[in-house]
């Protein structure tokens, strides 16, 4: 797989990680570093907004690789590749986990950054109706629910599991467009800013999504031969 490819480094990456003995706090930083790779995400993805190739832009910016999604967590051009003075680091780039997955991030940051958005907006009953924003709020989480079960199985080379995962994906998000496109919705200022603001992100989640769901079904295509 190319764009999209998560599945460089997860499979036997449990067994490999042999002697590795972390302890509670060692997990904890581990986890913090991935959610600021999430937050990196979200930074880059509002710098480049008003772009139309945004999205491998913010890959680019995110030193995913020209056309290398993969978990290249050992890569000496890396941020996090840069070890500690206890030598921890080292071996945090050693160790994979579904939080290194790239889709797994670029799917996270985009539904962080419409969750928050949403959830300031739709507070206030003045500004959203009550009924739209818990039926929103439920249709973005159950997207991205599906969507990081999708990449759990595409980390485990899953593929016919992962596309059918990412097709639950893409019917919550449908789900959210036609709640933000029905004729019923209201016109106040504010929520129609915000609807013009998350379209673009809610299209560019399954465009992400719809990639790798093809390089899904190419790898399910090809001959069992050209594995060996």
């Amino acid at each position: 797989m190319s764009n999209f490819d998560s599945d460089g480094g997860s499979e036997n990456q449990w067994e490999d990680r042999g002697d590795l003995a972390w302890n509670e706090f060692d997990w904890e930083r581990y986890l913090r570093e991935q959610d600021e790779a999430v937050q990196r995400y979200v930074k880059f993805y509002e710098e480049c907004k008003g772009r139309a190739d945004r999205i491998d832009q913010v890959a680019e910016k995110m030193q995913w690789g020209d056309g290398d999604w993969s978990d290249d967590s050992d890569s000496d051009d890396s941020p996090e590749a840069e070890s500690d003075d206890d030598g921890v680091g080292n071996e945090e780039d050693e160790v994979y986990t579904l939080h290194k997955n790239p889709i797994f991030i670029a799917t996270k940051a985009i539904y962080l950054s419409l969750n928050q958005s949403w959830q300031t907006l739709a507070l206030d009953p003045a500004k959203v109706p009550q009924a739209l924003a818990l039926n929103l709020l439920a249709s973005l989480h159950r997207g991205e629910e599906h969507a990081v079960q999708a990449i759990h199985a595409l980390d485990f080379g899953d593929y016919a599991m992962a596309v059918s995962l990412f097709k639950r994906a893409l019917s919550a998000l449908n789900g959210s467009l036609a709640l933000l496109s029905a004729e019923s919705l209201p016109t106040q200022k504010l929520l129609q800013t915000w609807r013009q603001e998350a379209m673009p992100s809610l299209f560019d989640l399954r465009e992400i999504w719809l990639r790798v769901m093809s390089e899904c079904r190419e790898e399910l295509e090809r001959p069992m031969d050209e594995e060996s």
